[in-house]
Parts: structure tokens; sequence; C-alpha cells
């Protein structure tokens, strides 16, 4: 799914109202509406609200779940619908009007100077009058802002925030959760910029978010994707022809992916060799599991360099597919080896002592294949960052925040996930994965494409090293930096089925191995459809 900037929909509204005739208040009324439809498809009582405390029948037995049920569906539903003087704010008082039609009890809450309402918005609150509503001035002293409501409306700004919340609009955001069932954003959850997903000091936590049109990268990265909750684009009548060339972020989706099917007459040598340099003393594990994640890729060879001293270890270790070999202190034989396979995962617990750094740096200096750097290698490149500007072939990092901060200076927390990718793969000339939640992998011509799948239980040490493998595996096939959004996407979904199977707590990097072929099978035989993540530069 393409992510537009909040730029780009502000001129894809212009172009709909000025060059295709379509009335603004046409366009709020179609928001309001798409809001009000997910409104009313949520099973009332909310999350917050359970039903009356003790309940009991007039002969003293507790209710029956269908008399609980016929209960709460003649009860009125409720809403407070917290909305700004902006057009975000319009849409909210005329989701207002609407529950209001549909009788539900509503209280519609104007956040915000008067003076500044845009003149659609007092549009929306004349027409809320005539149905006999009111948009009342938010004063926190008033009891009834207080009262518990089914549902929650935040309005107060769409995707044009640039600043933090004032005193007023923060107390708001707060105040949605009080005593409230289900918190429902319009357009983005308030507190939240549409392009990065950062926190603007205090933000609206919603359950659910009705965004319109397309996506909006803050919706999916940073905290964006905390507050959000479950994310709806709805369509709001806005023709294709309005919208602005493709997008340079894309929300990567099962069927933006596609995995070609084996030739009937192929052998090993035609689905690619995999070279990885892993493992040190007391980390064994990451080399095994790199290597055996490559093994599930579907590449025809894999080799496993590792110390001589760790040898024995990882040659009982791993998988029988996997060809072990020990690198002497020289380490002239294992160049070689790797200069005979088509892609390279170097520093899965590889360590940073003795000959490590200067073999790394060797390999980055002679190997034209594509170059995956992980954990020790990225600790390794970090000193010596210059070394990826001399790199003839396509260099993949994998940091997460941590890792991220040594190889580009910048300060943590990162506050602008996408721009911070964008900015380093640009500035090295190379593919950036930025690892966490909705991974982030993006290109050097600016091209982003934000992950989909994945899930808590995958916080574990271990997962890294079975992303690098996989991810090798795959670029040792053939296919340009593609491949990498492909292998984090198939990461995640492993993960997501061996949660399925083991529960988010119990699960182990092993399980999401072996729950990578299914993945894999999900993509097989799909369209060709492959989602690139390249920049409208080219």
């Amino acid at each position: 799914m393409n992510l537009y900037t909040a730029a780009q929909m502000r001129e894809t509204d212009r172009r709909a109202i000025e060059e295709l005739g379509i009335p603004s208040t046409q366009l709020m009324e179609n928001a309001a509406m798409a809001v009000v439809r997910e409104v009313r498809a949520l099973p009332i009582p909310g999350p917050g609200l359970d039903g009356p405390v003790g309940w009991v029948t007039t002969d003293g037995r507790a209710p029956t779940p269908e008399e609980q049920a016929e209960f709460w569906a003649m009860r009125r539903r409720s809403a407070i619908v917290w909305c700004g003087p902006g057009n975000n704010g319009g849409d909210g008082v005329a989701a207002a009007r609407l529950l209001l039609e549909m009788g539900w009890r509503v209280k519609c809450v104007l956040v915000g100077d008067r003076d500044k309402m845009t003149d659609d918005c007092l549009e929306m609150e004349r027409r809320l009058v005539e149905e006999g509503g009111m948009l009342e001035d938010f004063d926190p002293e008033h009891k009834e802002q207080y009262m518990p409501f089914d549902v929650a409306i935040d309005a107060l700004f769409g995707v044009g925030l640039r600043r933090d919340l004032g005193p007023d609009a923060a107390l708001a955001a707060r105040m949605t959760r009080w005593g409230t069932g289900w918190v429902v954003a319009v357009a983005v959850p308030s507190g939240i910029p549409a392009d990065t997903g950062d926190e603007m000091g205090t933000a609206v936590k919603a359950d659910l978010t009705v965004t319109f049109s397309r996506g909006k990268p803050g919706l999916y990265v940073g905290q964006g994707a905390v507050h959000s909750g479950r994310v709806v684009v709805a369509d709001i009548g806005i023709p294709g022809e309005a919208y602005p060339e493709r997008p340079q972020t894309v929300l990567v989706g099962r069927e933006d992916l596609y995995l070609a099917p084996r030739r009937v007459d192929g052998h090993k040598g035609d689905f690619g060799k995999l070279f990885i340099l892993a493992g040190s003393r007391g980390y064994t594990g990451a080399a095994a599991l790199c290597a055996r994640a490559a093994v599930r890729s579907g590449v025809g060879l894999t080799t496993l360099a590792v110390p001589e001293d760790v040898y024995p270890i990882l040659a009982a270790k791993c998988c029988d597919e996997v060809m072990v070999w020990p690198w002497a202190e020289s380490g002239d034989e294992i160049v070689e080896k790797a200069k005979g396979c088509t892609a390279a995962v170097i520093g899965p617990g590889l360590g940073q002592g003795g000959r490590a750094e200067e073999l790394v740096l060797t390999l980055l200096r002679e190997l034209t294949c594509p170059v995956i750097l992980d954990a020790d290698g990225l600790n390794i490149i970090s000193r010596h960052i210059d070394v990826l500007d001399e790199r003839e072939g396509l260099t993949v990092l994998t940091p997460h925040d941590g890792e991220f901060a040594r190889l580009s200076g910048c300060e943590l927390p990162i506050r602008d996930r996408l721009g911070a990718a964008r900015s380093l793969a640009a500035e090295r000339r190379c593919v950036v994965v930025l690892k966490g939640h909705r991974t982030v992998t993006a290109a050097e011509n600016g091209g982003c494409a934000v992950n989909s799948t994945g899930n808590p239980g995958m916080a574990k040490g271990g997962s890294g090293d079975v992303l690098a493998g996989l991810m090798g595996g795959l670029l040792a096939q053939g296919g340009g930096l593609d491949e990498a959004a492909k292998a984090v996407w198939l990461h995640g979904r492993a993960g997501d089925l061996a949660a399925e199977d083991r529960g988010e707590h119990g699960m182990t990097p092993s399980d999401l191995i072996e729950r990578l072929p299914d993945a894999l099978k999900e993509l097989a035989g799909q369209n060709d459809t492959l989602c690139e993540i390249k920049g409208t530069s080219e």
C-alpha cells in the first residue's frame, strides 16, 4: 500500500476541490460518514465499559448472556467527540451530527479558539445545531465532559500537525481515555505527525484510526504504530487523477510480494551460493541460527566460515545442509571461498577482536556480490564507515537502534525513523534495514518500505541472526534491493505463525526458522507485483 505524506494529501485535496470541482463540504461529509460506519460496527460495551456492576435479575440470579445482549441492545449508545477548530474538527462535528441523527447520545466539544474555526468547520456546526445538537466549548470543570461514553472520537488535529499539543488539547487527548470504551481517531491520532510517527508531547492512544483516501507513513512507524490501533483507510470519493505521483514510502503486505517458482530443470548452482562469516567463543548460537535460516530460504549452497577455536562446536551444531569451514589466522583461504559466492552475510556473533576486524574490511573491499552487514559486522564498520563508500556491490546494513546510532551519530531515541534510515542510505549508498517494530527498509534513492508483519514475541536474542541468514539466502538467489524488504516481511510472517503455535512468550528464534517454509509457501505462485522500494527520482 502506498503511503502519502501530509503535503501530498494537501495537494490531493486541493486538486479534488479546485480542479475537479468537488465541494469541500461534500468531502467532509463523506469522511464523517466513513468514521460513523466504523464506530457503529464496534461492539458495545467497549474495552473500558464492562456493564452494570453486580447486575442481577428480579429473581436474584445472574443474567444469561442472551439477557445481557438484550440489555445492551436496548441501551442508548453514547459518544463524545473532541473537535479542533480546523477541518479535522469539522469532520468530527459532522460525525457528531450523523450519530445524533441515528439516535445516539452525543456530546460534541470544541477544544480551541472559535475565532480560528475554518469556514467548513463553521458550516458543520451550523448543520449540527439544525439537528438539535451543540458544539460546546471545552471546560475542564464541566463534569459532563468527564462522564463515561461508549466511544470517544478524536478530531482535534489532522495530518497538518507540526507542533506539540497545547495545554487544553493535551488535556483533552488524555481525557479520551477517561471512562471511555473505544477511542477512535479521525485521520491520525492527535499528537502524532502524519509523516514521522513521532509522539509530539502528548498524543491520543486510539483503538481504531479511520484515515482517508490513502495511508499515512506516521500511522505505521514509531509511536504512530503504537497509538493508531487498527487502521482503516476509507474512500471518501476522491478520483484517482487527483493524487500526485507515486510516493516514496510503501507499506509492504502479502499482496505486494512475489516468490518466483523454481526452474524445473534447475540444480543447486542455479539457486545461489551464500557465504556467512559469523560466530566466536560464547556466540556460536548466532552463527548457527543465521546458517539454519539461510538454508530455509531456498538458496542452493550455504557456507559458514567460523574461527578455528569454535569450529568443532559449530560443525556439530549446524544442520547437515551447511558447509562449515574454519578460518585460520591469515583468513586468505576464506576470502577466496567468499569470492565464489553470490552473496555474503558478515557479522552475527563474530566478535570484534583478533583478526575479525581486518578480515571484515578485506571482504568488504574485495567482494563485488551483495553483502549484508549485521551485528559485529556493523560494529566494526562503524569505526571504518568510509569503507562503504569504496564498495561497488550492493551493501545492506541491518542495525537495531543502538547500532544505527553508532553508524550515523544520531541521538536516541530516533524520532523520525523513516527520515533517519533514508539519510544514512543516501549518505553511504546502501540499503538500510532499521529493525524494530515496523522495520523500515530504505534505499539509496529515498524509497522506503515499512513492514507490516511481526510481533513482540520476536524480541529475543537470535531473531536478528535469523533475519540476516534469510536475507542473505534471498539475495544470493538473485534480485536486488527488494529482496531485503521481502526478507523482512517473511521473517515477521514466520514470527506471526510461530506465535500462533507457541504464543509470544514461549516462542523462540528456532521456532521462527521452522515456520519459514510456511511463510515462503504463502508467497509462492502469487502474481508478479513485486513491491519496488524505489524513489520517484529515477
